[in-house]
């Protein structure tokens, strides 16, 4: 029975993790529970589950969580140190790091450090700080197993295939809400519009991230700190349908795809199950109901923020750490409607290009640039 640590329980990622270890109680238990500020979710789920451990990052949520859970044996604390010392558990063997954004990097970082098995869909550690933590897992020997669709794809399609040389990966995108939209009309487009994914089921900020293609950027990032490729043998291709879901292309010219229905559920579970496949009841792939799967190149000046991330990762250093920083601080206002949805691309490029360029920063670099560019960044909202 595997002990999983599923941190960001109550968001879309977390509450999709705790349905895949559900159907499979005979395999997973959950071992730890984390949560941001939804501590009514979280004891919901507490109760259900009944973990060693809950932990509520926001302190201001302790009593209540802490009272909610009184009748069962379940450790209950707050705080992000909390969270960091709580994946180094012994007892765990899986940590589900589903943490949106910066706050996922510590942990991420303790994990490794704890020597457990990371399934990583807190795709911020690697885009702020892929470098380090790819030194850390060779000094520790943990491993990181992707969740994203994209990265779980691409990993699946490596499968078998060590030692053969990789031409080029390439990361689908559905394109968001806005593949059609002119870019002319961009500069209009509402909070509420943005939101309506037209494939997948999600936070608000990344559904955000995806509108804007960030979201596609930060996957670019951290496909080359997974796969040790270069980010010029990273392409990314519009595919609206979202199934077929990234490919390999190997050096003798063949491709290797991995397609399904567009289901976190599917990654989640391998990731917890790997290298083994489980049955599963999600929705099987029909192509006679799927005839037509197409590809295009994105824009890349309609959808500037994709264009930001290939710059950023090409500069290096603390560069896409001050891209992430900036990126939550303009969603964050763009969903507060305090900016508009082109001029979060306007802030993003002046923050990348004006901060102090650190090209070997160390971790307390990577905060203090994070401190920074979100300092900067609000000042220009405001």
């Amino acid at each position: 029975m595997k002990q999983i640590a599923i941190l960001g329980s109550t968001g879309s990622i977390g509450r999709q993790a705790i349905d895949v270890i559900t159907r499979h109680k005979d395999l997973y238990e959950a071992g730890l529970l984390t949560a941001n500020d939804n501590w009514e979710c979280l004891a919901k789920q507490a109760l259900a589950l009944e973990p060693d451990t809950v932990v509520i990052a926001n302190k201001q949520h302790y009593t209540k969580l802490k009272e909610a859970l009184s009748d069962k044996p379940i450790k209950v604390y707050a705080g992000s140190d909390a969270i960091d010392q709580a994946v180094s558990e012994g007892s765990i063997d899986i940590v589900l790091n589903a943490i949106v954004g910066f706050a996922g990097l510590s942990p991420t970082i303790h994990a490794v450090k704890a020597n457990k098995t990371i399934a990583l869909a807190n795709k911020e550690s690697l885009v702020v700080a892929g470098e380090l933590i790819n030194s850390l897992i060779g000094q520790y020997q943990s491993s990181i197993i992707p969740v994203d669709s994209e990265h779980s794809a691409i990993f699946q399609c490596l499968a078998g295939e060590f030692g053969n040389d990789i031409d080029k990966l390439i990361l689908t995108a559905s394109g968001g809400p806005f593949k059609d939209t002119p870019a002319t009309d961009l500069a209009h487009v509402t909070k509420e519009q943005a939101l309506r994914h037209p494939n997948w089921e999600m936070g608000a900020k990344i559904t955000i991230d995806s509108a804007t293609m960030m979201n596609k950027g930060f996957e670019v990032i951290e496909a080359k700190w997974l796969f040790g490729v270069g980010i010029e043998d990273i392409e990314v291709l519009v595919h609206p349908q979202s199934i077929v879901h990234s490919m390999v292309q190997f050096t003798d010219g063949a491709i290797k795809a991995q397609l399904g229905m567009p289901d976190m559920r599917i990654p989640i579970q391998y990731a917890l199950s790997y290298p083994d496949r489980l049955e599963s009841g999600f929705e099987r792939l029909d192509f006679t109901r799927h005839p037509q799967l197409t590809f295009e190149r994105p824009d890349m000046d309609k959808f500037r923020n994709l264009s930001l991330a290939y710059s950023a990762i090409r500069r290096g250093g603390n560069i896409p750490c001050a891209l992430n920083a900036a990126n939550e601080t303009v969603v964050n206002a763009f969903l507060a409607d305090r900016i508009g949805f082109t001029q979060m691309s306007d802030i993003i490029g002046h923050i990348i290009e004006t901060i102090d360029h650190i090209t070997m920063p160390t971790l307390d670099d990577y905060f203090e640039t994070d401190r920074m560019a979100r300092i900067k960044t609000t000042e220009l909202i405001n």
